[in-house]
């Protein structure tokens, strides 16, 4: 073996290892791998050709008349105006652009142009937001993030706002809230393990520790909520307890209504500043803590088998549409899950659907369904949401009525995880009046009788000669 062919045999099987592990890092530990190769690759594509990529994307406009006389002057040709690079910003899923936009550009060009710089670039996606007129933000992300959701730390770590909740990771990396503040009412559709649950889940795990009242409502005889018990204020769980539950939150709704116009007092005893329409004008003294009503199954409280059951259900329908469009100011919200929710529920079911401005779809039967959830909102969300695979549990398209809509997926939780958490912050479970009687048992580990070690039907018995 000569001298040449040693040095390549040693030069290659190095190289070999090395692309051997950067393509297992890719697969397994995309994160590792964008951090070490792939970040500093998408920085040398973007930087080595930028001019190139812009005008083949159509990223560019006619010089301006200065800079046409300027190149003239000096007899060499303009060059096309296109969007200059303010900053770059680095992080573990991506890389931050903002943009200046060139004179007569406007962000819509860069969302039409995203997938082919999606391309250009060779990342995983690209997603533009306007930061101020003018300028803009790509936010590139270099590997599928929702295929393996982690949270970021500083999410988690942060200290949450009042009724704001991190409970998924977006498609470009950033952090999705439900924040009740913004959107007092929410609607979560999906088809039988399609994670309706987990986002219920992740809801109740953030809330835990906040100062607020969780109701729920689950007619499945409790067997999704009656695990929160220690952290619940009430829980209903079959149509007779929610008829009750519900007016019992309407009387509350009532009194908090009559504190606040009791602060108001006549005119001239409360000076302008201090006014308000809302529980959170009121001093903290005396602002009663919020309230966040969870409710399972929507259809269950639709359904009546017969005419006996039809003025329970009247009932019922009038209390949540009653709620959806009064008890926002009283510090009341509601989180509405369903696999459907159509006029085929019956009277109300369509009024009381559009109170409900938060909108999340997880995989869905049928078209119709994600209409529903998401056909006010953006035709593009409704093909998103129709377009999720079944492996991927958690999955959703969340959005608002301000046509502003994103792909999401929840973290897994374990039932177990998020019934502990609970019970850690049980302490911080308020007392309301109105609504005592249905606060849920908690029962003891001293009063769970114990499990026998030899099954009942299972003891041996003597049958005698």
């Amino acid at each position: 073996m000569n001298t040449l062919t040693t040095t390549l045999l040693e030069l290659s099987v190095p190289a070999a290892a090395v692309g051997s592990g950067a393509l297992y890092a890719r697969a397994k530990m995309p994160r590792t791998y964008w951090a070490t190769i792939g970040l500093p690759l998408t920085v040398h594509r973007i930087r080595h050709d930028y001019e190139n990529v812009m005008e083949a994307c159509g990223l560019t406009v006619e010089p301006t008349f200065w800079r046409a006389m300027s190149s003239s002057a000096t007899n060499r040709p303009a060059k096309p105006a296109m969007p200059t690079i303010r900053g770059m910003q680095a992080s573990s899923t991506g890389l931050r652009v903002r943009f200046r936009l060139a004179r007569g550009q406007q962000t819509a060009d860069l969302v039409d142009a995203a997938e082919r710089l999606r391309h250009a670039w060779e990342v995983h996606s690209v997603h533009v937001s306007e930061v101020k007129p003018g300028v803009v933000d790509l936010r590139i992300v270099g590997f599928d993030v929702l295929r393996t959701v982690r949270m970021p730390r500083r999410a988690i770590a942060k200290s949450p706002e009042l009724l704001r909740v991190p409970v998924a990771l977006r498609a470009d990396g950033t952090v999705h809230y439900r924040d009740y503040r913004q959107a007092p009412n929410g609607l979560n559709l999906g088809a039988n393990q399609s994670g309706k649950s987990m986002f219920t889940r992740n809801l109740v795990h953030g809330l835990a520790p906040q100062p607020v009242a969780l109701v729920g409502i689950d007619c499945k005889r409790g067997v999704e909520q009656r695990p929160f018990a220690p952290r619940l204020s009430a829980l209903a769980t079959n149509q007779g307890e929610a008829l009750g539950l519900l007016l019992a939150v309407l009387v509350e709704m009532d009194d908090r209504y009559d504190l606040i116009r009791d602060h108001q007092g006549v005119p001239g005893s409360v000076v302008a500043e201090e006014l308000t329409a809302d529980i959170w004008g009121l001093p903290e003294d005396v602002r009663p803590v919020p309230i966040v009503v969870l409710v399972d199954e929507i259809a269950e409280l639709f359904l009546a088998a017969g005419k006996a059951d039809e003025e329970r259900r009247n009932q019922i329908v009038t209390a949540l549409i009653r709620l959806a469009q009064l008890a926002r100011a009283a510090g009341i919200y509601l989180e509405i899950a369903g696999q459907r929710f159509g006029s085929e529920l019956g009277k109300g079911a369509t009024l009381l659907r559009s109170q409900l401005t938060g909108r999340t779809v997880h995989r869905v039967n049928d078209l119709e369904t994600a209409k529903m959830g998401l056909g006010d909102i953006s035709d593009d969300a409704v093909t998103a949401s129709t377009r999720i695979s079944p492996d991927m549990p958690g999955m959703a398209v969340a959005g608002d009525t301000s046509g502003q809509w994103s792909e999401i997926r929840t973290p897994y939780r374990s039932l177990t995880e998020v019934a502990d958490r609970c019970g850690e912050f049980a302490h911080l479970t308020p007392d309301l009046d109105r609504l005592a009687a249905f606060r849920p048992q908690v029962a003891s580990p001293a009063s769970i009788p114990p499990i026998p070690s030899t099954p009942p039907d299972l003891v041996p018995v003597s049958l005698g000669k």
